[in-house]
C-alpha cells in the first residue's frame, strides 16, 4: 500500500475533524472578500485555478482566519511587534482552507500547489482526537501523586506555602472541545465559554484537564496545582477552527496571562498525530499570542493513531515541503520557535521515564505525569460529580506544566511585583538545575519536569540575587529613589590596568557616581561594570550586558544600542563590589564624542536577566525600573561648568545640556517633565523646548508668555534656579523623541566648585527616568 493511502478515499467526516488542505500564498498575494476567489486566482496570474479544477475537481476556498476583521488582527500585530522586536508579523490574508470531495487525493493536491510559485507552503490540516490515551489498562492507586514532591511530582503543596504559589491573581484560558464547567469542583471558579460551540463527547476531557489546573480547595474530591487562580475561561475549536479559536482567546488575555492548547493534529496525512504549530496558520497565532506576552503551553501529541508508536520524533520530522520546522538547533535555519512551551508525556513513577507515545527531541521543553492521574471529570450528559483516577496523554501533562506556570507567574507578581515573560517563564520551566530530570535510563530528549520547590528556593529566595544599583546608597530593593543614576556603570577612554583594586571593594571609590567620563570618538572607549549579589549563594558566570542610548529623560528599549556582553566568573554573596573585566566600546560603534546613557541588565542561570522586548510593555517597563535589580540606567553626567562660547544658539554665558523627552513605545500617554536644580545665588536657568512641546502646555493654560525663537522653532521656558520647576501633563506620542537642552548659566565666581541639576519624566505621578548632570569645575571627569 502507498505510504498516503490511507487518505485516498477517506470522508470527510470524521468524529472529530474532517481533514482538507490549508495554503498559504507567499506574502504579498492578495483576494478580494469575494465568492470567486478561485477564478481572481485564476484571472491575476497567482495560480493555473481552471487546471486544478480538472485535476480535482469540486475543490472549494475559504479564509482561515475569519473571527476579527482584518484591521483588528493587523492591530494585534502591531502591538505584538512593538512588544517583541523579534516578531516578524505574518500576513493572514494569505491564508486559505481548500476543501475538497472525500476521495480526493490530498497529499496529491499540496504536491501540486507546492509547485504554484505564489504558494509559501500548503498542508494537509487534519485535526486528531482529543489528547488523550485510554487508561483502562493502568489501574493505580487512587492519588494526586502529582502535587507532590520531586522526584514523584512537581511539588504544588510547598509552593503553596507562597503567596501567589496557589495561582492567586492569574488568569487562563484553555482551548479544546468541551467541558462541563459547573462541576462540583470547578463551578466556584464561574469559567464561560467564549468561543466556539461545546461538544459533549468533549465534556469529560476538558474537565478533567480543569481539575487538574484549579480544582478549588473545597473539601470535595480533588484540588488543582492552582486552586486560587483568579479567572479561567474557555475557548472551543468545535463549532470554529483551531486558529480562530486561538485568535479569540488572544484578545481576552492580557502579557503574562497563561493560555493551553488541547489540540493534536495528524501530520502530513498520516496517523501520526503532533503538536498543533505543526501547520502554519496555528504557528503564525500561536507567535501573535507569545509577542503579546502571553503564556502558551502546548500539548505534544500523543504518537500513533493517539497512544501508538512510533511516537513523533521532532528532530527528524520533515513536513511535505521537505521542512524540519520543528527541530530546535542553532544550525537548522529552517527550525520556527512558537515561543510556546511543548509537553510530553511520562511515566507517573519515578525515575520518570518517556511514554512510548510520547514525542522527543530538542523542541520538548518539559514532561510530566501522564498517567494514572487523579483529576474531575464528566459524562456527555454533563454529570457535576464525577472523578477518575485514570487520565493520562499529553492531555494530562500539559496541564500540570500549566499548573506549575500559573504558580510561578502568582509568585512572580507576589514577589517581585512583575509577571515573567513567555521567554523568561519557558527558561524557568525548563531549567534542568531546578528541574527533575528523567531516568537515566531515558534515551530520548524530553527534558525536566518543573519543580516547584527548586524553582521557588533558587528563582526566587535561596539563588543568587545579582544586583546594579540604580543609584549610590540603593540596596537592591524597590525603591522611589533616582533610578538613573547608577555608579555601577563606569566609562572610560583608556583601559584600567587593576579594574577590582581601582573600582571594586576596599578601593575607597564604591560610592563614587563620578567615574565615568564623556565618550572620545575615534578610539576604542573601556566599560566596566560592578555587581552586588544580595542572595543566599555565589553567583558564577554572572552575565553583564550594556547598551548605550542617546541622553533622554524616558530610556525605552526602542533607543538601545547593544555595546556587548562580559562574563564576571564569580560574584560572592554578602554584598561584595566585583568589577568585571574591561568591556570594549568600540570606535567604529561610538557615533560621536560626548554623553550618552548606558543600560545594563546583568543575570545568572538562576537569577535570569530581562531581555529587551520584556521591557517593551509600558506596564511591564514601569515594574522593572522600579522593581527589578537586574537592570540599571547610568543617566549621570559631568560637564564643566564653563559657558559654552563656541555654539551660536546657545546664549551668551550658559552652559547647554542636551536630552530627548521621549514618548512611550506602545501607545500616546499623558506624561510629564520636571527640573530640580542646585544651583548658587545669582545662577539662571532656562528650557529649551519645541514649540509644539510648548503649545500643548500653553492649551492647558499651564505656561504663559515665553521667549520664543522662531526661526529655530523654539520656545525658552524659565527654570526654578535653585528648587523644582514643574511642568504639567501633556500628551506625547509613541515613540516621539522631543529634543530639548537645558541652559545654565553659573556666576563665574562660583565655578570652581561643584552644583547638580536633573531633568525627569512622569507618568501618573510616578519617575519613570530621568537625567542627571553634576557641574564641576574643568577637569574633573569632563
Amino acid at each position: 500500500m502507498d505510504k498516503h493511502s490511507s487518505l485516498q478515499g477517506r470522508t470527510n467526516s470524521a468524529s472529530y475533524d474532517r481533514p482538507r488542505v490549508v495554503v498559504r500564498f507567499r506574502e504579498g498575494v492578495h483576494l478580494a472578500d469575494r465568492p470567486d476567489l478561485g477564478e481572481q486566482i485564476e484571472n491575476t496570474g497567482i495560480g493555473p485555478w481552471r487546471r486544478l479544477l480538472a485535476q480535482f475537481p469540486d475543490l472549494k476556498l475559504s479564509p482561515v482566519f475569519t473571527v476579527l476583521k482584518s484591521d483588528d488582527l493587523q492591530e494585534l500585530q502591531r502591538r505584538a511587534a512593538a512588544m517583541d522586536t523579534s516578531y516578524r508579523p505574518a500576513d493572514f490574508n494569505t491564508f486559505y482552507y481548500v476543501d475538497a470531495p472525500p476521495e480526493t487525493d490530498l497529499i496529491e493536491l499540496v504536491r501540486t500547489l507546492l509547485r504554484w510559485n505564489s504558494v509559501q507552503t500548503a498542508y494537509i490540516d487534519q485535526g486528531g482526537p482529543d489528547p488523550a490515551v485510554n487508561a483502562a489498562n493502568d489501574p493505580r492507586s487512587v492519588n494526586q501523586g502529582y502535587l507532590d514532591p520531586s522526584p514523584d511530582g512537581i511539588d504544588a503543596e510547598y509552593a503553596w506555602t507562597f503567596t501567589g504559589g496557589d495561582g492567586a491573581g492569574q488568569r487562563f484560558i484553555d482551548l479544546e472541545r468541551g467541558w462541563t464547567l459547573n462541576h462540583e469542583d470547578l463551578a466556584a471558579h464561574g469559567a464561560t465559554l467564549l468561543h466556539g460551540t461545546l461538544l459533549d463527547t468533549s465534556r469529560a476531557h476538558g474537565t478533567a484537564v480543569l481539575g487538574e489546573i484549579c480544582a478549588v480547595d473545597n473539601a470535595t474530591g480533588c484540588v488543582g496545582i492552582a486552586p486560587n487562580i483568579a479567572s479561567v475561561d474557555v475557548v472551543s475549536f468545535h463549532g470554529s477552527t483551531r486558529p480562530n479559536a486561538i485568535i479569540a482567546a488572544i484578545t481576552s488575555l492580557a502579557f503574562g496571562d497563561t493560555l493551553l492548547l488541547e489540540a493534536q493534529v495528524a501530520l502530513n496525512g498520516t496517523a501520526l498525530l503532533g503538536p498543533i504549530e505543526a501547520y502554519d496558520a496555528e504557528y503564525e497565532a500561536i507567535r501573535l499570542a507569545t509577542a503579546l506576552g502571553i503564556i502558551v503551553v502546548e500539548a505534544g501529541g500523543n504518537g500513533t493513531n493517539n497512544g501508538g508508536t512510533p511516537a513523533l520524533n521532532m528532530d527528524t520530522y520533515t513536513t511535505l515541503g521537505g521542512q524540519a520546522i520543528l527541530h530546535r538547533d542553532p544550525g537548522n535555519p529552517q527550525f520556527r520557535d512558537s515561543g510556546a512551551i511543548i509537553v510530553t508525556a511520562a511515566t507517573s513513577a519515578a525515575p520518570h521515564t518517556r511514554l512510548a507515545y510520547g514525542p522527543h527531541g530538542k523542541r520538548i521543553d518539559c514532561y510530566a505525569w501522564a498517567q494514572n492521574i487523579n483529576t474531575c471529570s464528566s459524562n456527555d450528559a454533563g454529570s457535576t460529580t464525577g472523578y477518575t483516577s485514570g487520565f493520562s496523554g499529553t492531555s494530562g501533562a500539559s496541564p500540570i506544566v500549566t499548573g506549575a506556570a500559573l504558580a510561578v507567574q502568582g509568585r512572580a507578581q507576589a514577589q517581585l511585583g512583575y509577571r515573567l515573560s513567555p521567554r523568561q517563564m519557558r527558561a524557568v520551566l525548563s531549567d534542568p538545575a531546578t528541574g527533575t530530570l528523567p531516568s537515566a535510563a531515558e534515551t530520548t530528549q524530553i527534558r525536566v519536569m518543573p519543580n516547584l520547590r527548586k524553582i521557588f528556593d533558587t528563582f526566587f529566595n535561596a539563588a543568587p540575587d545579582v544586583y546594579l544599583r540604580d543609584f549610590v546608597g540603593d540596596s537592591g530593593l524597590p525603591h522611589t529613589g533616582a533610578i538613573s543614576a547608577s555608579p555601577d556603570i563606569i566609562l572610560r577612554p583608556t583601559a584600567v590596568a587593576a579594574p577590582q583594586a581601582s573600582f571594586g571593594a576596599g578601593s575607597g571609590t564604591e560610592n563614587n557616581a563620578g567615574l565615568g567620563y564623556k565618550a572620545e570618538a575615534g578610539q576604542d572607549n573601556y566599560l566596566y561594570v560592578r555587581v552586588l549579589n544580595q542572595g543566599g549563594a555565589n553567583a558564577v558566570n554572572v552575565q553583564a550586558t550594556v547598551y548605550w542610548a542617546p541622553v533622554a529623560t524616558l530610556i525605552t528599549p526602542d533607543l538601545w544600542n547593544l555595546v556587548g556582553t562580559t562574563v564576571l566568573p564569580n560574584v560572592p554573596t554578602g554584598e561584595q563590589l566585583t568589577v568585571s573585566n574591561a568591556l570594549v566600546w568600540a570606535k567604529a560603534g561610538i557615533p560621536a564624542p560626548g554623553h550618552y546613557c548606558f543600560v545594563g541588565l546583568v543575570g545568572t542561570s538562576g537569577d535570569p536577566a530581562p531581555g529587551p522586548a520584556d521591557f517593551l510593555n509600558f506596564d511591564n517597563f514601569r515594574r522593572f525600573i522600579r522593581e527589578n535589580n537586574n537592570v540599571t540606567w547610568r543617566n549621570f553626567n559631568v560637564e564643566n561648568n564653563d559657558p559654552d562660547v563656541d555654539d551660536p544658539t546657545v546664549p551668551r554665558g550658559f552652559k547647554a545640556l542636551a536630552f530627548l523627552a521621549p514618548g512611550a513605545p506602545d501607545r500616546a500617554r499623558n506624561m510629564a517633565l520636571e527640573v530640580v536644580a542646585r544651583l548658587p545665588e545669582g545662577a539662571r536657568a532656562l528650557l529649551e523646548v519645541p514649540l509644539v512641546y510648548f503649545e500643548m502646555l500653553r492649551e492647558r493654560r499651564q505656561y504663559g508668555r515665553v521667549k520664543i525663537d522662531s526661526e529655530r522653532r523654539v520656545a525658552y521656558l524659565a527654570l526654578n534656579a535653585s528648587g523644582r520647576t514643574a511642568f504639567g501633563e501633556v500628551p506625547f506620542p509613541a515613540k516621539s523623541r522631543m529634543a530639548m537642552r537645558l541652559l545654565v548659566e553659573i556666576p563665574e565666581q562660583y565655578r570652581e566648585r561643584t552644583f547638580q541639576v536633573y531633568a525627569r519624566q512622569l507618568f501618573e505621578r510616578e519617575e519613570i527616568g530621568r537625567v542627571t548632570w553634576q557641574l564641576a569645575p574643568r577637569g574633573e571627569g569632563n
